[in-house]
């Protein structure tokens, strides 16, 4: 009943085509390049596609971001530290109290083991 109840879902019908049809035009076109890319109607396939990646409706770190804000709650950064204009009417400066690093060095972060002896002779190495 349970191997009924996965095959019940459609996954494993949608996974089986997925890997068919990226898999076969891939062997096509490493097996036939010339004919593959010369053909017109790939063109416009690749036209298309390009112009879908270029709106970016398919990208799946917009969906993850919208659903980590409606999570976390995350609002704008003007909410919590104000825009521009009301920091400079208010004259708060930059904290730069916790900035005790300098570019090239190893940040030591809460949490994290200590880093290995070769990165510490990598990151204080001048030459």
């Amino acid at each position: 009943d349970g191997l009924q109840a996965v095959f019940n879902t459609g996954i494993l019908g949608a996974l089986i085509v997925t890997v068919i049809g990226s898999i076969t035009w891939q062997i096509i076109a490493s097996t036939f390049p010339q004919a593959f890319l010369g053909n017109p109607l790939t063109y416009v396939f690749l036209r298309v596609c390009l112009f879908v990646d270029k709106i970016g409706i398919c990208s799946s770190a917009w969906v993850l971001a919208k659903m980590y804000k409606k999570i976390g709650g995350f609002q704008k950064d003007s909410v919590y530290i104000g825009t521009a204009q009301e920091r400079k009417q208010m004259r708060l400066p930059d904290d730069t109290s916790n900035v005790h690093i300098t570019p090239g060095h190893i940040l030591k972060l809460p949490a994290f083991a200590k880093p290995p002896e070769v990165l510490k002779k990598l990151a204080w190495d001048e030459t």
